[in-house]
């Protein structure tokens, strides 16, 4: 699972606050994605990518993530992730 930060400043406060949120959403992220997949399904999770607007305080689910996994997932990520039934698939 990987991250892309947008509109992110490039100074050391904005570095401690990504740090911080990455380290909360992995695990929300994680626990919504073995959701989604049965147990018998090897789930890999480094072909997720998200896009995370500091600004806006939002989640993507980035157009890196390959389309199959995207479509398994775009139904519930928004309301479950960033708590919202928009669908916000960059």
């Amino acid at each position: 699972m990987k991250f892309n930060w947008i509109n992110r400043e490039d100074d050391t406060l904005t570095k401690k606050v990504c740090i911080d949120l990455e380290y909360r959403l992995r695990p929300r992220i994680t626990k919504f994605l073995l959701s989604k997949y049965d147990s018998d399904f090897l789930i890999d999770f480094s072909k997720f990518y998200f896009d995370v607007d500091l600004k806006n305080q939002w989640i993507w689910i980035s157009e890196k993530t390959p389309l199959d996994y995207t479509e398994r997932i775009k139904e519930d990520f928004d309301i479950e992730i960033n708590g919202s039934h928009l669908f916000s698939v960059a």
